[in-house]
């Protein structure tokens, strides 16, 4: 009798209170993936130096080094469906002002790097409380399930919704998909307030509430990174992340002209074929769980990022687009395989009470360097806008090599952790 039951505890459904944040974060994708899309080839209308479109690039990612971890300390203390529809209120803002200056034919690649910069800005606090609300909404045994969904939601509404209606609307009028992007950004901002409300607290004031006590103490920064650097585990992984996540943005960050001049795609078609390159990353968001459950957490964490520096270094390697663009599907895949089980570990292994700060702090280290490695992925596209897929790949090869016992020895957590992970918000329990 128990042992039937055990896998109708793993099929337990997510709940009424996921499933808002699931909507929330849909909508705020939907926004994402149309701007991602639309906004590097508004650049291409102001430039065609391959440096200054990696910069574009780079820029995105400059507000987790800069904010990363102010928003990681703000979501330990605040309501985080407050913060959520505030930041995407000032990204709605920011499009309605870049919409302006396109109509008013002002707009500079200088004023588009200001935008993008506020846009990332809105987007640490935005994505930063997503990951930490998942862990209050269901059980330790569902982690996998919940991130496999919102990955796979992620993956099908950028890259098969948002980035071909970005593309053809850009044909049509840059300034449609801004619009649009807006939009969705001010929608999934007031759909974040319909979380339940216990969630949306810190987990050391929700548990305080939930039995009637003062909230405890939170512990310290000091206690976070303490803890960060103390975990074995965590810290060379955080370090392995690191170089990995820099070495893909090396390769990615003139992949826009890669398309438009070396395999001369139509703009209006860029999105179409980058929504093929979404194929392989929705397979592996769709089936990463399963292949954890089957075959193990280190084992699918290993071949996952090998898989990833493969496939893109197969881009680097080959002069057919049809190729290029299986190569890319291929790495797309292996790296949706990764962010499952590597995102179920960190919301497990980190206490509850600090995973704000925590991922902030995660994800200011693992995106520090990226905007450096995207804008010298640039300079390299100069020679040949080849090359850095040839040498990004190498390098998340030869990572992945290295570091073969450290990604194995992640199936010792399966079954265990150094703090218990923090209790679902039971249902009912909306504002």
């Amino acid at each position: 009798m128990t042992a039937a039951a055990e896998p109708r505890v793993r099929r337990t459904p997510m709940g009424a209170g996921f499933n808002r944040l699931w909507t929330a974060a849909i909508a705020s994708n939907l926004a994402d993936g149309i701007g991602r899309t639309a906004v590097p080839l508004i650049a291409t209308t102001l430039t065609r130096d391959p440096a200054l479109i990696a910069g574009l690039t780079a820029v995105t990612f400059l507000p987790w080094l800069l904010f990363g971890i102010p928003a990681g300390m703000l979501l330990d203390r605040v309501d985080r469906r407050i913060a959520m529809a505030v930041a995407n209120s000032l990204r709605f803002a920011v499009a309605a002002l870049l919409a302006g200056l396109i109509a008013a034919d002002a707009l500079t690649i200088w004023w588009l790097y200001a935008c993008v910069l506020l846009f990332g800005l809105g987007e640490t606090v935005f994505d930063n409380a997503t990951t930490t609300v998942v862990p209050s909404l269901v059980g330790r045994d569902q982690l996998d399930r919940a991130n496999g969904r919102m990955q796979s939601a992620e993956i099908v509404v950028q890259n098969f919704i948002a980035t071909p209606i970005a593309g053809f609307l850009f044909a049509v009028a840059l300034v449609l998909p801004v619009w649009l992007t807006g939009s969705g950004f001010l929608i999934a901002g007031l759909l974040a307030l319909t979380i339940p409300a216990a969630a949306a607290r810190a987990f050391g004031q929700q548990t305080a509430a939930d039995e009637g006590e003062e909230p405890a103490e939170r512990p310290g920064m000091g206690a976070v990174v303490r803890f960060l650097v103390g975990h074995r585990f965590l810290r060379k992984m955080i370090v392995l992340t690191s170089l990995t996540a820099s070495a893909l943005a090396f390769a990615q960050g003139s992949v826009i002209l890669l398309l438009l001049q070396t395999f001369s795609v139509p703009e209006a078609l860029v999105g179409v074929v980058t929504a093929g390159v979404g194929i392989g990353a929705l397979a592996g968001a769709l089936i990463s769980s399963s292949l954890v459950a089957r075959f193990g957490r280190g084992r699918i964490m290993f071949w996952s990022i090998l898989v990833s520096g493969v496939g893109v270094l197969g881009v680097g390697v080959t002069a057919n687009v049809v190729v290029a663009v299986l190569s890319y599907a291929i790495g797309a895949f292996g790296v949706a395989v990764w962010n499952v089980p590597w995102g179920a570990l960190r919301q497990a292994l980190i206490p509850g009470d600090m995973l704000g700060r925590a991922m902030g702090i995660v994800r200011t280290i693992g995106w520090g360097l990226t905007p450096i490695a995207t804008v010298l992925g640039g300079f390299v596209a100069r020679i040949d806008l080849r090359l850095p897929f040839v040498i990004g790949g190498a390098v998340v090869i030869v990572l992945t090599l290295v570091c073969t016992r450290l990604l194995f020895s992640a199936r010792t957590f399966d079954a265990r952790s150094s703090e218990p992970a923090p209790r679902p918000v039971p249902e009912g329990s909306a504002s």
